[in-house]
C-alpha cells in the first residue's frame, strides 16, 4: 500500500490548477446558484464569451455535440433567465441565442470565485516555495 493511500487526507493529484478548479467548484457548490451541468455552463460560455449571433446549429457544431443536446440545455439556461431565444426578423426560421442581464451577472459571479480560488492558490504555493527556500 502506498503512502497516500495509507493516509487518507492526503491528495493523490499535487496539481495546482487541479486544485485551484476544486476550490471554486467547492465555492460554487456551497453557493446558492443552480447546478449546472458541464455542457450548459459551457454553451453559456461560448455564448457570453465569444461573438455572434449564435445558434443552436451552431453551438452544437462548436461543442461538437448534438442539436438536441444544445436545445436541452438552452431550455434549462432559459428557464433560469441566463439565455434566451430570439427570432430572426429577417428570417423567422432562424431563432438567435442571446445574452441576458440574469446570465451576465451568473458569470461575473462565477468569475469572482474562479478569482478568489486562484489568488488564494497563487498565495498559498508562493508561501510553499517561500518555506521550502529556507
Amino acid at each position: 500500500m502506498s503512502a497516500a493511500a495509507a493516509r487518507p487526507d492526503t491528495p493523490l493529484v499535487t496539481d495546482a490548477p487541479l486544485s485551484s478548479w476544486m476550490g471554486t467548484l467547492i465555492d460554487y457548490v456551497q453557493s446558492a446558484r443552480p447546478d449546472l451541468t458541464n455542457r450548459q455552463m459551457a454553451l453559456l460560455m461560448v455564448v457570453y464569451l465569444l461573438p455572434g449571433p449564435h445558434t443552436v446549429r451552431g453551438l452544437a457544431a462548436r461543442l461538437r455535440v448534438s442539436k438536441p443536446v444544445v436545445t436541452r440545455a438552452l431550455n434549462t439556461l432559459g428557464s433560469l433567465g441566463y439565455l434566451r431565444r430570439q427570432k430572426d426578423d429577417a428570417d423567422l426560421r432562424n431563432i438567435f441565442i442571446e445574452q441576458t442581464p440574469q446570465g451576465l451577472a451568473f458569470l461575473e459571479e462565477f468569475a469572482e470565485l474562479i478569482e478568489r480560488t486562484e489568488g488564494h492558490g497563487q498565495r498559498q504555493r508562493h508561501g510553499e516555495r517561500r518555506a521550502t527556500a529556507h
